[in-house]
């Protein structure tokens, strides 16, 4: 037996594209782009093609549709990576819609072979197949002769030496049994749901041979630069070694910036960890959020904050507004909607790499679930989990806020129950004492780290959080059931308890 083959894998210019498919493209693959009108294979098709083709490794567009090539090139021209310079040179269109009205498929696959034979191409596109495959249909032996179509083609393709891809419009069933599924080595399948206004493209490798692909649907946009595609994020398996390796990190602390808050919580947050934040609105959240930044500055551990409920121009918080616009923090305006979790992982992971972040804020969950699109936000528990792993395995710590109704009837530490998301949680909530509202703080859990299981009273100043003394006096203050150091007092106090409290 001869040496193993190793197959060269070529890139293919569309961002996130050659993460899904193990590398890149093989070298002299047969691959099918298919999927509904609109959902973007020319524009893939397209994108490709000009990313790869050069002089010495030319293109071969055939288009089969019934408008001419210069109509289809009209609307490409837009997108930064069409280059008119490469037109006639290192690409070249064919129009085969007056061979195909002809109906003999012999007819068609003679035309493509002469081309190929004449420009020598390494590249080869054939759109739309599926306008081949609807003729070979309405003839009556055409399922067997499109059969033999198909396998000269892949015969002739690779006795070419050429990377082939036919683009159709193929339907999810369509697809299953079509002949040109079985002999391809790569299928790509994109496809775009309206659910409830909003527009949600996605794209599934079904199919690519010799290399291992990220499995599921993934979501892509057209946007005014091309097709962006946002690998859905994979838990990896835990061999054992990033377990020691989270033990080791979390031996070290980072401070939050508030002082007594580190002691309360066993000497800072571990390193790597994910605090969840959660209270009523204006409980002081964001601020608590801003403080953590501005330690992180301090200590020159830049961060990065995903705004979800307000552009940084819209920030009411001066110092936060200050670390933005001055550079020393990284923003997220996520305030577009239609957004996916994978799309705003791409996003955060590209600023921490640039400000070389080592904290991350996410201001705040009920924000980031109204910025998703309807189909991801119904699976927003499992979505929010993946994108939490990818950051502690990075090293990232990451301080998120909820907004929780403080009902005083009972208690609660999110309001999508994903508190067991979080490797710690601080709970802020309003009390009564003596005909005045104040606000109090407890470090609910801190996994693997003992911590304060005190109450304490804290205010807002303008010199940031200011925490101060334990509520010993008032030990049903959060569980809202009276004590009896609660009868001494003239004004009641009130705290969440279980809806059973004297009225």
């Amino acid at each position: 037996m001869g040496k193993k083959v190793s197959i060269h894998r070529l890139k293919t210019g569309v961002p996130g594209l050659d993460n899904l498919l193990g590398g890149g493209l093989p070298e002299f693959s047969f691959n099918l782009i298919g999927g509904a009108p609109g959902s973007g294979k020319t524009t893939l098709a397209h994108q490709i093609m000009f990313s790869l083709a050069s002089p010495t490794s030319r293109a071969l567009y055939f288009t089969v549709l019934g408008e001419p090539a210069l109509k289809m090139l009209r609307y490409q021209q837009q997108f930064p990576f069409f280059d008119i310079n490469k037109v006639n040179k290192s690409i070249r269109f064919v129009n085969l819609s007056v061979d195909l009205l002809e109906g003999n498929l012999e007819r068609v696959l003679s035309r493509v072979a002469e081309e190929v034979k004449d420009y020598e191409p390494s590249l080869v596109f054939i759109d739309s197949f599926r306008s081949v495959v609807q003729l070979a249909k309405q003839k009556e032996r055409g399922e067997s002769e499109l059969q033999r179509f198909i396998q000269q083609l892949v015969m002739k393709m690779t006795n070419w030496q050429a990377t082939t891809f036919l683009i159709g419009e193929y339907l999810t069933s369509e697809s299953e049994v079509s002949p040109v599924s079985s002999v391809a080595d790569g299928i790509l399948r994109l496809s775009q749901n309206l659910h409830r206004n909003s527009m949600v493209r996605r794209m599934q490798v079904v199919k690519m041979r010799g290399q291992a692909q990220v499995p599921g649907l993934h979501t892509f946009r057209i946007s005014n630069e091309g097709i962006h595609v946002f690998p859905r994020a994979i838990i990896k398996e835990d061999t054992g070694r990033e377990s020691e390796i989270k033990v080791a990190i979390n031996k070290n602390r980072v401070s939050m910036g508030v002082p007594g808050l580190d002691e309360m919580l066993g000497g800072g947050l571990p390193v790597g960890y994910s605090l969840l934040v959660v209270g009523p609105s204006g409980s002081g959240k964001t601020i608590l959020a801003t403080e953590f930044l501005a330690e992180g500055v301090r200590k020159g551990e830049p961060g990065v904050i995903a705004a979800f409920e307000k552009s940084p121009s819209q920030l009411l918080n001066i110092q936060l507004f200050k670390l933005i616009k001055t550079g020393q923090v990284g923003v997220i305006d996520t305030r577009s909607l239609d957004l996916s979790i994978d799309e705003i992982l791409y996003e955060l992971i590209k600023m921490i790499n640039k400000m070389k972040a080592k904290r991350v804020v996410i201001d705040s969950l009920s924000g980031f679930e109204l910025a998703l699109a309807p189909e991801f936000s119904e699976d927003f528990r499992s979505s929010l989990y993946r994108l939490i792993a990818e950051l502690t395995n990075m090293g990232i710590t990451i301080l998120m806020t909820s907004e929780l109704e403080d009902r005083y009837t009972d208690l609660r530490f999110s309001p999508f129950g994903s508190a067991f998301l979080a490797d710690a949680i601080i709970v802020q909530r309003y009390i009564e004492i003596e005909g005045q509202f104040k606000r109090v703080l407890s470090v609910v859990k801190v996994r693997g780290s003992m911590h304060s299981k005190a109450i304490r009273l804290f205010d807002i100043t303008d010199e940031g959080i200011i925490i101060g003394e334990t509520l010993s006096g008032y030990a049903g203050i959060m569980s809202g059931r009276p004590t009896a150091s609660d009868s001494n007092h003239n004004n009641p106090v009130i705290g969440v308890g279980d809806g059973n409290e004297q009225k």
